[in-house]
């Protein structure tokens, strides 16, 4: 697993040993089926349910592309693989490309990926702690031990936000960095005091009794857009057909999520490891049309105020 830092070093290194690839024109190997191949990194939660979907419904085949869907921790990990040209494109939070644009990384954002559903206790991200313990909200997390997917990224920094708006001090906080499964297991323990999950293993959380003590994207900005999909500059540039067809079918591919939850909740079991009974009892994210362009000066605003940036990210250069 790469941390945030790290991962964009190896992404410099891996940017300079690209540069001689063979990125020019639209020129792209065809399967025998006269399909694409492209490559997309993805991270096995519930964010990433309408590029699975739009694969099985075949928006994708529509536009003449056939996804290799790639699994990773999270986004601090695709990014370099995107950067580089090992992978065509990638889902990311928007504060790991919001990291990799200030570290000199020409990304590109080419779809949205998920979103808030924007109300408090019933979204699909959250801070967990397990049955019996004395935590009670945001504020009580001043000096506890939390796990998050990926250190310095966007689910330590909307925490943060939740403690502010809670009345309590963040820089106090001892995160630890666990991947989604490994989470529950470390609370239940006693390893860490609360673990910040998204679904499916916040339905999973809370059937084994755990409890919900804050809804960390709900109290950092109304609405506020998560994840995108994303490719390098230089691929975009050298190939934007391939981007043109990948962000229709994507735009298909989270239309037909939205309209069909029970079909979102059906894929799940597909690509996680997810209990069918639970599967009912899911908060699915929002899969919107556009960008919430005032939530991305959000995250940029939080990820320089928690020092993940030094100077004020180039939030415009991102979106297309």
């Amino acid at each position: 697993m790469f941390k945030i830092r790290a991962a964009l070093a190896a992404a410099s290194l891996l940017l300079l040993a690209a540069c001689g690839g063979g990125e020019g024109g639209e020129a792209t190997p065809k399967e025998s089926g006269g399909l694409t191949p492209v490559k997309v990194g993805v991270i096995p939660i519930v964010d990433v349910a309408p590029i699975y979907l739009g694969v099985q419904q075949g928006f994708f085949a529509e536009q003449g592309l056939k996804p290799e869907l790639v699994p990773a921790q999270g986004g601090a990990a695709i990014v370099p693989a995107v950067a580089s040209g090992q992978n065509d494109f990638g889902f990311s939070n928007f504060t790991s490309l919001i990291i990799a644009r200030s570290k000199g990384l020409p990304l590109k954002v080419v779809a949205p990926g998920a979103g808030s559903t924007g109300v408090a206790g019933k979204d699909f991200g959250g801070v967990v702690v397990k049955a019996g313990s004395p935590l009670k909200s945001a504020k009580d997390l001043a000096g506890k031990r939390v796990a998050v997917n990926t250190l310095n990224n966007i689910n330590d920094t909307t925490v943060r936000a939740s403690i502010r708006a809670a009345g309590g001090d963040p820089k106090s906080v001892k995160f630890t960095e666990l991947a989604f499964p490994d989470m529950l297991a470390a609370l239940d323990k006693g390893n860490v005091d609360a673990v910040q999950v998204v679904e499916p293993f916040l339905a999973t959380a809370l059937k084994g009794g755990g409890r919900l003590i804050a809804s960390n994207y709900v109290d950092t900005a109304p609405k506020l857009t998560i994840a995108g999909y994303f490719t390098s500059e230089k691929t975009a540039a050298a190939k934007p057909e391939l981007v043109k067809k990948f962000s229709a079918a994507m735009q298909k591919s989270l239309k037909y999520a939205t309209d069909n939850p029970d079909a979102v909740r059906k894929i799940l079991l597909t690509y996680t490891k997810i209990d069918p009974a639970l599967t009912g009892a899911l908060t699915l994210p929002t899969f919107p049309a556009e960008v919430n362009g005032e939530a991305l000066k959000t995250l940029a605003g939080l990820a320089q105020q928690d020092g993940l940036v030094t100077t004020a990210p180039d939030v415009a250069g991102l979106l297309p």
